[in-house]
């Protein structure tokens, strides 16, 4: 468990000392939390190729296996069978959408899809397919360079082959055809947290020698020599004390040196296409989020896996155990082709969702990392809002509808939580990248939500049902 200094000087620490009821003393003395909140932040996890929902293909009537059975409250019951259960451990806290994007001239829909995912534009030429650019900046990007330290720029984590369709990494964006070249390998990223703010992460360390204990030494001290203490009382204080001193003991923010080797470890399969390996690097690179997060470097992290369209990755069937023979986009077409003329992929449909298995369990393991994070009001998880999104609605079709954006955690209470909610009016995505911003801590000109981020043409208003 990773943090900040703030968080734990004036947030935590704080939080922590205050004491137990003492059967002594009528009211005990406590120590305030700190007023400075935790910031918010977005982490933003990409999944090529739509999913596997209910749609008519080449081999028959699909069933409906990603979304919940119904919508409304998100439980067990409804998460059960569809790719969604994989989040079922922390379905209270998810947030599960179906967003109309804009159909722009993209010239191609894993192009359209990815482009405008994190920038709600359309492309700076049109028509241009695997040559195409987005015209505008993504909103990890305007996330950082407005609400980090230093305008220091959102970290774009990358795992998969560094080419391919639209080559390679390409969901981040400056500015128009500004593409951000990725951190690839994680341990590198790692390395880059640490190298580029040295001297911010030394005083962290420093800080985190000071014992919480020792900055209230006369306090503690003078509370506990009181003659009013039972023998009970002077026994919770000593718990409480060593209590605060295991908490410590997590407080850092770099790794230790088994930690570091592990990561390296995981590292190393940034660009294979054995979902397994690949997969582990994605996961390193998790780690990192949420570490550069807790400690205060960054507001926004954006991880996209695989390239364009994911067409190297073989994933893993999680039912049978078995690596899949073809690519995800071949799968993903329901063809052993990159366009519509190849062979049908027999149970091509019943892969699909085991891809998308595959995306809810790494998801759930970001999860799991920010939930292991404490915080005054709760966990990191819930402080910020962590988002697992997808290029477009569906497989085959490419469709700008239904496309999936998964939210976990409320970012403070700004969203709804343990809901699936429908957005199925014109342009919803454009108007839930602004929700997010605001989430994260962007405003407008005159110091309201988010409004003018995305295409000029788009709606920008939040949508009701999402709000918290």
């Amino acid at each position: 468990m990773k943090m900040r200094r703030r968080m734990v000087l004036k947030g935590l620490g704080g939080l922590s000392l205050g004491l137990p009821v003492l059967e002594g003393l009528r009211s005990a003395p406590t120590a305030h939390a700190g007023s400075d909140a935790v910031p918010a932040f977005a982490i933003f996890l990409r999944q090529a190729n739509g999913c596997a929902s209910a749609q008519d293909t080449v081999v028959g009537n699909e069933p409906e296996r990603f979304w919940p059975t119904q919508q409304g409250a998100l439980t067990p019951e409804t998460l059960s069978g569809r790719a969604l259960e994989e989040l079922v451990e922390h379905h209270t806290s998810v947030l599960a959408v179906g967003v109309n994007a804009a159909g722009f001239d993209y010239g191609d829909g894993h192009a359209r899809g990815v482009m405008q995912g994190l920038t709600a534009r359309g492309p700076v030429v049109a028509a241009q397919g695997g040559s195409s650019e987005a015209n505008g900046e993504s909103l990890d990007h305007r996330i950082g360079a407005e609400l980090n330290p230093d305008g220091r720029e959102s970290l774009f984590l990358y795992a998969g082959q560094n080419s391919g369709w639209l080559g390679g990494a390409c969901q981040s964006y400056r500015g128009p055809g500004n593409r951000r070249a990725p951190l690839h390998n994680p341990f590198n990223a790692y390395q880059t947290i640490m190298g580029v703010d040295g001297e911010l992460l030394s005083e962290l360390l420093v800080e985190r020698r000071r014992s919480v204990n020792d900055m209230v030494r006369d306090q503690m001290s003078s509370l506990m020599s009181s003659s009013q203490l039972s023998s009970a009382d002077v026994e919770r204080l000593e718990l409480h004390r060593a209590a605060i001193r295991d908490l410590e003991d997590t407080l850092s923010c770099n790794l230790t040196a088994d930690e570091e080797a592990a990561l390296q470890g995981g590292a190393a399969g940034y660009e294979s296409d054995d979902s397994d390996i690949l997969l582990a690097a994605v996961r390193a690179h998790m780690d990192v989020a949420a570490l550069a997060v807790a400690c205060g470097y960054t507001r926004s992290v954006s991880i996209q896996v695989g390239n364009g369209n994911d067409s190297s990755t073989r994933y893993r069937n999680l039912e049978t155990g078995e690596l899949m023979e073809d690519n995800y986009h071949f799968i993903s077409h329901r063809r052993a082709s990159h366009d519509s003329s190849g062979t049908v992929i027999a149970n091509s449909d019943i892969l699909h969702h085991q891809v998308d298995r595959n995306f809810g369990r790494t998801f759930k393991y970001l999860l799991d990392k920010l939930a292991a994070y404490p915080v005054p009001t709760g966990s990191l998880l819930d402080a910020g809002v962590s988002v697992w999104h997808n290029d477009s609605g569906q497989g085959p079709s490419h469709t700008s509808n239904n496309v999936p954006y998964i939210l976990a955690g409320s970012a403070g209470g700004y969203f709804r939580q343990g809901a699936y909610v429908r957005a199925d009016s014109a342009n919803t995505h454009c108007r839930l990248l602004n929700m997010i911003g605001t989430a994260a801590g962007l405003r407008s000109e005159s110091g309201g939500d988010l409004d003018d981020f995305g295409d000029p043409s788009l709606e920008k208003d939040p949508i009701p049902e999402l709000l918290g």
